[in-house]
């Protein structure tokens, strides 16, 4: 049985997402802010977290970027807050998915399965080598020459999507589906941010990844490093 970690200042919300989501059969706790949903976090083991963003204190932003510090586990943000720079800033936190108030409690629950599904996925693969470049599904960890790269959440995704189809064209619409989730409603420059970002944590690898003009990007091991 799954566990979630309801954040919430919003008791009334709270307490309607943890009755569907025990309807769906996951075990439920709450936390009114993010210190306290920190603290839990701490101390229990849950596998996904939903996070208001507009608490009071502690924002879900801060909570998020805490999280990310020293956890891995998956995160839906709640936001009445619809602006692309809002999205943008949650992912580059490594939300895995929003959902905008006021919401169908049945719709989150179902983005709930497909985090948890997306998430839950391991890969076979131990690594990935090409020359001097090493990605690690495992341990969620690249390096060069043995050098550890620093990479968001996302951007490691992203990477790990384009390191397992080499020389397959990725386009913008497919990277969103399979590295955000089927319900991000965004666009293309999500994709290229990320992809810019991640070709500078590449430095002399960067060329590996290749725009693909009006349709995508792949990954070419094969390209020459400039």
């Amino acid at each position: 049985m799954s566990k979630l970690l309801i954040v919430d200042d919003d008791i009334r919300l709270r307490k309607l997402v943890r009755t569907y989501g025990e309807v769906e059969h996951y075990e439920c706790d709450e936390a009114a802010d993010g210190l306290a949903a920190l603290e839990k976090l701490q101390n229990d083991h849950f596998d996904l977290v939903i996070l208001d963003v507009m608490m009071p204190g502690l924002d879900g932003f801060e909570t998020l970027e805490r999280i990310r510090k020293t956890s891995e586990i998956p995160v839906i943000m709640l936001t009445a807050r619809n602006e692309e720079y809002d999205k943008l800033t949650g992912f580059g936190l490594g939300v895995d998915d929003y959902v905008s108030k006021p919401f169908s409690p049945k719709e989150l629950m179902a983005r709930v399965g497909a985090v948890l599904k997306r998430n839950g996925k391991k890969s076979a693969v131990l690594s990935y080598q090409y020359k001097e470049l090493e990605i690690r599904p495992d341990s969620r960890t690249a390096s060069i020459s043995g050098r550890e790269l620093v990479l968001a959440p996302k951007e490691f995704d992203l990477l790990l999507e384009l390191v397992k189809n080499p020389g397959t064209v990725m386009r913008r619409d497919k990277l969103l589906q399979d590295v955000w989730g089927y319900s991000y409603c965004g666009d293309g420059r999500t994709v290229d941010t990320h992809v810019k970002s991640v070709r500078d944590r590449l430095g002399p690898y960067r060329s590996m990844i290749q725009t693909v003009w009006g349709v995508g990007y792949k990954f070419d091991p094969d390209a020459a490093i400039r």
